[in-house]
């Protein structure tokens, strides 16, 4: 899958999220939503996205819930 558009959609997913005032509830809800709603190949995608560009266009809770969470997310 295109990285452009996984970067996009997760930070759709992001924004839904950015309205709650804690941010480690915002990342939990955003790894949550990723683990439960994307196919893991999306997910990889994401992660190499992360790590071979420093996650060059996430939003930044994207970018925590994707450090923060990731033995829960990867696989």
């Amino acid at each position: 899958m295109n990285p452009g558009k996984l970067v996009k959609m997760a930070n759709d997913i992001g924004a839904f999220f950015a309205a709650d005032p804690d941010p480690a509830r915002a990342a939990a809800g955003i790894a949550d939503h990723l683990r439960r709603f994307w196919e893991p190949r999306m997910r990889a995608g994401l992660y190499a996205w992360l790590d071979d560009h420093a996650g060059e266009g996430l939003a930044p809770a994207v970018r925590a819930a994707l450090v923060d969470h990731r033995a829960n997310l990867q696989g």
